[in-house]
């Protein structure tokens, strides 16, 4: 049974940093894009950032760029999401997704796998 778990969410003020981690389990995702999503109340999931399968090529949504970083370590089969100077916006559920694709893709369709996601939130 293929599993995605995330975890390192929790409350920060504005300005504050968070590490989200997301393991694999099930299968090795080496070979694979992986993204991070989230989703605030009443609004539709958004993507966040992805990574190609060798860490190559990565993708950030406009709003974290400069701010966000995704990275992998495909030996734990774990992805990572560093989030630095959080803005009460970033206030949102963040999920770990998988594809079975190399490629980074901005689509949530892309993804064949979802993590049951973590809470971030900022305060102001």
């Amino acid at each position: 049974q293929v599993q995605l778990v995330e975890s390192g969410g929790g409350l920060v003020q504005a300005g504050g940093s968070l590490r989200l981690s997301c393991a694999a389990s099930g299968r090795t995702f080496s070979s694979n894009a992986m993204g991070w999503f989230r989703q605030a109340p009443g609004k539709e999931r958004e993507f966040v950032a992805a990574i190609s399968w060798d860490g190559g090529s990565r993708e950030y949504v406009d709003s974290v760029k400069r701010r966000f970083t995704i990275s992998r370590d495909n030996a734990k089969n774990t992805v990572y999401l560093h989030m630095n100077s959080l803005k009460p916006e970033d206030t949102a559920l963040y999920y770990c997704s998988a594809t079975e694709i190399q490629w980074v893709l901005p689509a949530p369709s892309a993804y064949a796998y979802w993590g049951q996601g973590t809470q971030v939130t900022v305060s102001s």
